[in-house]
């Protein structure tokens, strides 16, 4: 693989996350993981691979819904998850240096990093960070439609990885996929071509609601600190 993904940043973290629903206010990270890539002798090797369950607050339960669709259940976060302190320790690991980060349908995953690290950690960790959203890069190459499962199978990957809706899974799976679109076209680094549809995801609308909202007092709790921190 060409080292253009590389230009902007000496390592790419390609993560994912399952959660107990689709609110970055009001639910919560249950699965983190990762795989971090980088240049070694000319070719892209793996340096670090984390895969993390993480415990809810006061011993909440999943809704069914989450727990048939990921496996995951809540005896296994009780059990094998770390602390949500613990969490934001290994996440300010994983981003020190210049690292970019990659996720496919980047946007969900980094609205709930951004506010559980402003609930347990430093939120402007991620702030400086390049960030690539395969999803994006996707949906510039191939026509609908556009799940992971369906770019798995338009790049012939489907006997090297596999989407079970479990995050170590989709990592594996984005971290394959980003080779065979560099290997198609060496432009992941957004330079090159004018409209480049991999350039970094910026401020979100969601986030910028919260911050105004934040300054007129009206902002709940849980997303106070996300709103001073971005």
């Amino acid at each position: 693989m060409p080292a253009s993904l590389f230009s902007r940043c000496r390592s790419v973290l390609v993560f994912d996350t399952e959660t107990s629903g689709l609110s970055p206010t009001g639910d919560e990270i249950i699965e983190f993981a990762a795989v971090k890539l980088a240049m070694q002798d000319g070719q892209i090797a793996v340096t670090a691979e984390e895969d993390e369950f993480i415990r809810r607050r006061d011993d909440r339960r999943l809704p069914p819904r989450i727990t048939a669709l990921t496996g995951i259940t809540d005896e296994v976060l009780r059990e094998e998850g770390i602390s949500k302190q613990a969490f934001a320790a290994l996440l300010a690991e994983l981003l020190d240096g210049e690292t970019m980060l990659a996720a496919y349908n980047a946007q969900f995953d980094l609205l709930f990093l951004y506010y559980f690290l402003a609930q347990y950690g430093d939120a402007r960790i991620l702030r400086e960070k390049p960030k690539l959203d395969v999803l994006t890069v996707y949906r510039d190459r191939r026509p609908y439609p556009h799940r992971l499962n369906d770019a798995i199978f338009a790049y012939g990957l489907q006997e090297k990885v596999c989407n079970s809706h479990r995050a170590i899974d989709d990592v594996r799976a984005t971290a394959e996929l980003l080779r065979a679109m560099q290997a198609e076209r060496a432009d992941l680094d957004g330079a090159g071509r004018p409209g480049a549809l991999c350039r970094p995801v910026r401020l979100f609308p969601e986030i910028r609601r919260v911050r105004a909202a934040h300054r007129l007092g009206a902002v709940p709790p849980t997303a106070r600190g996300a709103a001073a921190a971005v």
